[in-house]
C-alpha cells in the first residue's frame, strides 16, 4: 500500500511539474541540456555543379545533401569561394518575373524587367525565390523548380525541405564553396 501512494504521489507530482509552461521549458531545457548536438562544428555549404549537387557540412561531417538546378548556358553560376552575405525567407526577385495587371492577372510572363518593356496598365511581381541565402551579389540559393539540368539565371535552386534546411543552418558569413 505504502508502494502504491509512494508511486501516486510522484506520478502527481510529475504531472503537476508538467502543466506549468514555465516549469515544463525548465524540465525540457534541463533534458536537452546534456544531450551532445549530434553534428558540431560551424555549417559551409559546397555546391557540384558538375554533379548537380548541393552539400551541407557541420565541421567534416556531412549532415544533408541535394540535388540542385544551377545556371544555364549564358546565366552561369560563379565557381569560386564566397560567404553568405544576406538571407531572406520570402525573397523576390528584381529582375526576373511577371508583369500583372491590377487584379494579379499575368499580362506577360517570364520576363527580365531591364530588358522586356512593361505594358501599359501592368506592374511588375518578382519571382518568388522563398529561403534565400545569397552567397555573391545577385546569386545565391532558393527553392525553385528542378528540371534535372542546369536552368536558372545563376542561382542555386533546391526543392522546398532543401532549401529550408540549408537557409536554416546557413549563417552571415558561412562558407559557401561552388566547384565546376
Amino acid at each position: 500500500m505504502a508502494n502504491r501512494l509512494a508511486t501516486f504521489f510522484s506520478l502527481a507530482l510529475l504531472g503537476a511539474l508538467l502543466s506549468s509552461c514555465g516549469t515544463y521549458h525548465t524540465v525540457t531545457d534541463l533534458v536537452t541540456s546534456h544531450v551532445p548536438e549530434r553534428h558540431a562544428g560551424r555549417a559551409s555549404i559546397v555546391v557540384d555543379l558538375g554533379e548537380q549537387q548541393a552539400y551541407l557540412y557541420r565541421g567534416k561531417n556531412r549532415t544533408a545533401s541535394s540535388r540542385i538546378s544551377s545556371g544555364r548556358e549564358g546565366h552561369r553560376t560563379p565557381i569560386g569561394h564566397f560567404q553568405v552575405i544576406r538571407k531572406d525567407e520570402g525573397h523576390r526577385s528584381s529582375l526576373y518575373g511577371n508583369y500583372v495587371d491590377d487584379s494579379g492577372r499575368v499580362v506577360k510572363g517570364n520576363v527580365d524587367s531591364r530588358r522586356d518593356p512593361r505594358p501599359p496598365h501592368s506592374h511588375f511581381v518578382g519571382a518568388s525565390m522563398p529561403f534565400f541565402v545569397e552567397f555573391s551579389p545577385g546569386y545565391g540559393l532558393h527553392q525553385g523548380y528542378l528540371p534535372g539540368v542546369p536552368a536558372s539565371h545563376g542561382c542555386i535552386r533546391l526543392p522546398y525541405w532543401k532549401a529550408r534546411q540549408f537557409y536554416e543552418a546557413a549563417h552571415i558569413g558561412t562558407a559557401v564553396v561552388v566547384r565546376p
